[in-house]
């Protein structure tokens, strides 16, 4: 078939219009709301914080027994489900003030123990509790500045690292090997300490940013 002879090509049409954005998702829960699974998981993390408590106080150190170390990884992994939980359904006011006061509870609950115990020195465990008393209030001055200082990447780890340090001291194979739960505890200062300054510097940063922008 010649050039000739080809059927003429149809004439480009308009473009096809483009597919509507995605519906926003609507949070099942507002800003007010307390009555929310998030919550029920964090307070419940409130509760057992108590008896799992106990149970490290009334051990020896070097004799860790699985019970123990489950109730304390079990109380971790909540940390992990009323964030999952509150991201699903909305974050709210009320989770915002419980969820950090529960992880201090049971973090500075852990590391307190320990040290009573005698698996833990005191020094690390007091610089600990001094950076989030400091923390905590400096937070609390900044909000009624307008400044919010929501939790950074290091804060994460951080936390991560605590968590992490308690429960190399309450699981059973390490229980003997102090160095590997005390090495996990030092690390956690370093980032404890690094992670409040790191949130200072920026909410200063934040607070200058927003001088300027009123001016």
């Amino acid at each position: 078939m010649t050039a000739e002879s080809m059927p003429p090509t149809p004439p480009e049409g308009p473009e096809a219009p483009a597919p509507p954005p995605p519906t926003p998702r609507v949070p099942r829960f507002g800003p007010d709301a307390i009555r929310t699974p998030a919550n029920v998981v964090t307070i419940c993390r409130l509760l057992f914080t108590i008896p799992v408590l106990m149970m490290v106080l009334d051990g020896e150190p070097g004799s860790e027994s699985w019970t123990t170390f489950t109730g304390w990884f079990v109380l971790w992994i909540t940390d992990w489900l009323d964030g999952w939980l509150a991201r699903r359904d909305g974050t709210t006011r009320s989770g915002a003030f419980l969820d950090p006061l529960a992880d201090k509870v049971l973090v500075m609950g852990g590391l307190i123990t320990l040290a009573v115990r005698g698996d833990f020195a005191w020094l690390p465990v007091v610089i600990i509790g001094v950076r989030e008393v400091f923390i905590s209030v400096y937070r609390s001055a900044a909000a009624k500045r307008g400044i919010s200082m929501p939790a950074r990447r290091l804060g994460k780890w951080k936390a991560t690292i605590q968590y992490f340090a308690v429960a190399a001291a309450l699981f059973p194979p390490t229980a003997d090997t102090p160095w590997v739960a005390d090495t996990a505890l030092w690390v956690a200062v370093a980032l404890t300490v690094i992670s409040g300054i790191d949130l200072v510097v920026n909410s200063r940063r934040d607070a200058a940013s927003m001088g300027r922008a009123t001016r």
